[in-house]
């Protein structure tokens, strides 16, 4: 788990080492045990290294294999490395280290770019191959590992951080209409290949980029999620679908325990963790690290669900970690979680993340997280509405949208306003797509493909590297998601969300924590803005900065710091918080 940057030319102008060191050391805190820079002619490619993987010299990045005229940069885990490893030496290679980079690397000498298919795994990685030039960027299934680029005069810069590609310069920082539409619109959902910034775009997830000495370049989506299914399919009994799920997700955490450091779970007490746990003690991991964050409540809500962890870790005698925030701490460190995003993100769980993984990286390198299981297995309030719906997008856009076009053009500047309802065409463009004709499972296609990406796993990506933790997520093994595809919807929405998920879990943990209410990050502050968290949004949203950009109506403005409790979306956001965490973030990377 690390962080990677690299330089492309398409002429002969050589590569820059000081552009390369700007870039990798930005991202110190994505990989805090080493770096690495090397230039090759008019390609160079930057390391910031966290070592779980073969923990000596030998795996340190970027990896280069002279005789075969290859050199790469990764960022993430193979899985399955240790049987591709198996493989290739049956065919004649020879390995220098015990790292998963260079089964990468080597893999790709054998088989090209189909090495990615046999991939399973979390990973972005770039490979520049001398013989021809050319330069190749990856990104895995499901975008866990991210990889933001820009076009600079002849030639292009990329990054695991937007921030790294700030501070090699040349980057126009000024506000994509389209990418702001859906941050307001989406829940700060912005999807690929742009961001917030007009001079600085996405590789979208599952896609394969090959760049030629030239400059032109070519792609190829490798993998995306399947919902059509069989006759078979649709007659298979609930009980069946249940312990094909359970065997699946057994496969994926045991996949996730591959590490030459220990592995902890990240327990919120909810089903998704708790089932992991449940799992890693089936595989007979003893004294397993498990760790809980809560907050203060505010206006009688509630800001943890400690009962529920603490119901699992003394269930399974975890070495469990029980974080209590106080409210003027988690304030004091907004700026740095706003600091850690590398694009501005709305959702509570943002400081609840990055404190959490402050206090984890303490005590370990490796976590498991539950992330994905709502949108892999139907778990959010806005899929029962589709089910048999003859308008799946308005019903969607209904539950999920913070609010309508016509209600952001009394909320944006008219310079920042986009000349149609760029959100909802999106959607629209989407549901369109062949390969899945249920409503629900449309919806279900988007947010795997969509906002899984750029909302729950961007998160736990930023917040937890920001901290040189790394955080693998079982739910997006795509074998398991694969799986999940062919099930019927009715299963999926069954007992309130996630039945036959449910229904696994109940073979492994205490039903307790199954039949509960779902819970979501609880951050009450920072729904009820009030006190000093109103002082300081206040005076974001004022500042200098704000006024001369003018992204938002001022008379809006004025209606949320009257009374911020008032203006709440449909997903229980903060109008005010997220009008406020946009500009903060702009003025944190100096736009």
């Amino acid at each position: 788990m690390c962080g990677i940057c690299g330089e492309i030319f398409f002429s002969d102008n050589k590569a820059s080492e000081r552009r390369l060191q700007a870039m990798t050391e930005t991202m110190a805190r994505r990989g805090p045990d080493g770096s690495g820079i090397f230039v090759r002619g008019p390609v160079g490619f930057g390391h910031r290294r966290l070592m779980v993987i073969d923990p000596t010299e030998a795996g340190a990045q970027p990896f280069v294999i002279g005789e075969l005229g290859l050199s790469l940069v990764f960022n993430g885990c193979i899985y399955n490395y240790p049987q591709l490893r198996r493989e290739l030496q049956e065919l004649g290679h020879s390995f220098r280290s015990t790292s998963d980079t260079e089964v990468i690397l080597r893999a790709w000498s054998q088989w090209g770019p189909a090495t990615v298919d046999r991939l399973i795994g979390m990973f972005a990685f770039a490979v520049h191959d001398w013989k021809s030039g050319s330069v190749t960027l990856v990104r895995d299934r499901f975008g866990i590992k991210p990889l933001y680029y820009a076009e600079v005069p002849g030639g292009l810069r990329f990054a695991s951080t937007l921030r790294a590609l700030l501070a090699a310069g040349d980057v126009d920082r000024s506000i994509d209409r389209v990418a702001l539409h859906h941050y307001m619109t989406w829940h700060a959902v912005v999807p690929a290949p742009r961001t917030i910034l007009a001079g600085v775009r996405k590789l979208p997830a599952a896609t394969i980029r090959t760049y030629e000495a030239d400059g032109r370049h070519s792609d190829r989506v490798f993998w995306q999620p399947d919902f059509t299914r069989s006759a078979e399919d649709e007659a298979r009994p609930a009980e069946e679908w249940r312990d094909m799920v359970l065997e699946a997700l057994r496969v994926s955490v045991r996949r996730r325990m591959v590490s030459d450091v220990p592995v902890g779970v990240l327990l919120s007490g909810g089903v998704d963790s708790s089932l992991i746990v449940g799992l890693l003690a089936e595989e007979g991991q003893r004294n397993l690290a498990t760790y809980s964050i809560g907050f203060e409540e505010a206006k009688g809500e509630k800001g943890d669900e400690f009962v529920y962890s603490d119901l699992i870790a003394r269930h399974y005698g975890t070495n469990h970690h029980k974080i209590f925030i106080p409210s003027e701490e988690m304030r004091e460190n907004l700026p740095g979680a706003i600091g850690a995003m590398s694009e501005p993100m709305v959702s509570y769980d943002n400081i609840g993340f990055y404190l959490l993984s402050r206090e984890v990286s303490k005590t370990i390198k490796v976590v498991q997280s539950g992330q994905g299981a709502d949108e892999v297995f139907g778990g959010y309030d806005w899929y029962p509405p589709l089910a048999g719906s003859s308008d799946p997008v308005a019903d969607y856009a209904a539950a999920f949208f913070d609010r309508s076009h016509q209600r952001l053009s009394m909320q944006l500047s008219p310079d920042y306003m986009a000349d149609r309802d760029e959100s909802l065409g999106f959607v629209q463009a989407h549901f369109a797509q062949a390969g899945a004709d249920d409503p629900v499972d449309k919806a279900l296609r988007l947010d795997t493909n969509v906002m899984l990406v750029d909302d729950p796993v961007k998160r736990v990506d930023n917040m937890t590297m920001s901290w040189g933790l790394e955080a693998r997520v079982p739910f997006l093994d795509h074998e398991l998601v694969e799986l999940a595809g062919r099930i019927p919807a009715w299963h999926k929405l069954a007992q309130g969300g996630k039945g036959v998920l449910k229904e696994a879990a109940r073979l492994v943990i205490p039903s307790e924590v199954i039949d509960r209410p779902k819970g979501y990050f609880p951050v009450p502050a920072l729904k009820y803005i009030e006190g000093p968290y109103l002082d300081m949004v206040r005076d974001a949203l004022t500042a200098p900065a704000a006024r001369e950009r003018g992204i938002f109506r001022e008379d809006w403005l004025e209606q949320l710091f009257a009374a911020p409790a008032d203006h709440i979306t449909r997903l229980r956001g903060s109008e005010l918080w997220q009008a406020a965490v946009l500009e903060m973030w702009l003025q944190d990377i100096g736009a």
